[in-house]
């Protein structure tokens, strides 16, 4: 079995689907791995360490994938990446196909299998395999390290002999893995970090990491029965915003990373409240690849609005690229090795993974739920 590792073509993106450490433990399995030149450079990982893990290096991209059994990346492919596919070959990526039918579509029509790496289950065996998870603790992170570089205010209080100096106080909206991360991180910085979430069982996890859970009286629970929180009705969402207002217009950091999947992302922060905000405040939006939870996000700008300075990345997890890489390259790892059986990927559709991740295979749309929506949106 060949498995390649091409260079991501998304732009800005740093990272890599496999780095050497992973290799050099699939290439011990009996797996043979090729890596296009370069597709580690972003993350400082070399062809030479590649090398020496065992794989070997492809200059020519459509080699690479036309003689690739499965295919490891990041990013949704390209058409013309789809094209450059054998017919029966696997792709293991973040897909997101509500977002590229047309790509879904191609894939099914060349016969290749497609593993969805956003649609694995949240079970036990699966959380070593959850590159949304990794790449979100990843993301939280780094949002309150672009944060306290643009807050023109300490972070941690301080007893100076010019005086005390108040700690930074962050709102973080989202108590997913982001959020908690976020909250892990301003807090270990130093700051008063207040939360909140429409699932009131993330309480005793924002409790837990020093934070304050921020909720209202009359505020139902919005959890889905996998623990994801269900989109809003405009009810609800005025509430919501009620509860954050007042807490908004006295911090100095608000991070936001409240997603629903397969949806936009709920509009928590709107310009008035953005415009309620202190001169000099900070906004990271988490949420900008689905829309932006803050009404004036620009997707992938950074703005400056009447003071208030409103991150809209879309890549975060690309900007620490090393461990980055090195977390995803674990969970594609892991997730490789549950399919590999006597020196192929054998797919068992009694298994609960393979059941929610592969999106086509044998020239179909697997998840009647999908085929029906991309047939909808063609006028089928």
């Amino acid at each position: 079995m060949i498995i390649a590792i091409p260079a991501e073509t998304f732009p800005g993106e740093r990272r890599v689907a496999l780095v050497p450490e992973s290799v050099q433990r699939l290439a011990a399995k009996g797996v043979s791995l090729r890596a296009q030149s370069g597709a580690g450079q972003g993350a400082w990982f070399a062809d030479d360490d590649y090398r020496r893990a065992g794989a070997s290096i492809e200059t020519a991209a459509a080699l690479l994938w036309g003689e690739a059994d499965v295919v490891a990346k990041i990013h949704p492919p390209t058409i013309a990446e789809v094209e450059q596919l054998r017919r029966g070959a696997t792709l293991i990526c973040l897909l997101y196909p509500h977002r590229h039918p047309d790509v879904v579509l191609r894939l099914a029509a060349g016969r290749i299998t497609t593993v969805a790496l956003e649609n694995l289950p949240r079970t036990t065996i699966a959380q070593a395999m959850d590159v949304l998870s990794s790449q979100s603790t990843v993301a939280g992170y780094r949002a309150v390290i672009l944060a306290v570089n643009a807050l023109a205010k300490f972070f941690p209080m301080l007893m100076t002999p010019a005086g005390t100096i108040a700690p930074a106080r962050v709102l973080v909206l989202g108590a997913g893995v982001a959020g908690l991360q976020a909250i892990a991180t301003a807090r270990r910085l130093g700051a008063v970090v207040e939360a909140f979430d429409v699932r009131r069982a993330a309480r005793q996890e924002v409790e837990s990491l020093g934070a304050k859970f921020i909720t209202g009286a009359d505020f139902e629970d919005a959890a889905t029965v996998e623990g994801y929180a269900r989109q809003l009705t405009d009810d609800v969402l005025r509430r919501v915003r009620s509860i954050i207002t007042p807490n908004l217009a006295l911090c100095d950091v608000c991070i936001t990373s409240a997603l629903v999947p397969n949806q936009r992302a709920p509009i928590l922060l709107t310009r008035e409240m953005v415009l309620s905000m202190r001169p000099g405040s900070v906004i990271v939006d988490l949420a900008g690849a689905q829309g932006g939870n803050c009404e004036l996000t620009e997707a992938g700008k950074d703005v400056l609005t009447q003071g208030v300075m409103i991150f809209g990345r879309l890549n975060l997890p690309s900007e620490l690229a090393i461990d980055a890489s090195r977390m995803y390259s674990r969970n594609m790892e892991k997730l490789l090795l549950h399919f590999y059986r006597d020196g192929i990927l054998r797919l068992d559709f009694r298994d609960e993974i393979t059941q929610r991740c592969i999106v086509t295979h044998d020239g179909e749309i697997v998840a009647p739920e999908l085929r029906q929506a991309l047939a909808v949106g063609r006028g089928d």
